[in-house]
């Protein structure tokens, strides 16, 4: 039996903090990570961590949300 046939749904776990700064990123183009607040970019950080966020170029970085 194979893995994918167990599992139904493979969701990440996400608190309500990072939902509500996924859906700001939910546009349909980059946006500067320094025109967010210090705490929205901490909790972006974490977003990228879990693959949900994609940062774009390291000098003035720019993030987007992962279509998954």
């Amino acid at each position: 039996m194979k893995v994918n046939e167990l599992i139904k749904h493979f969701g990440i776990f996400t608190t309500n903090e990072e939902e509500a700064v996924l859906e700001k990123l939910k546009l349909p183009s980059p946006v500067s990570l320094t025109s967010f607040s210090e705490r929205d970019q901490v909790v972006i950080e974490s977003l990228i961590r879990k693959s949900l966020v994609i940062k774009i170029g390291s000098n003035n970085p720019k993030v987007i949300a992962n279509e998954l």
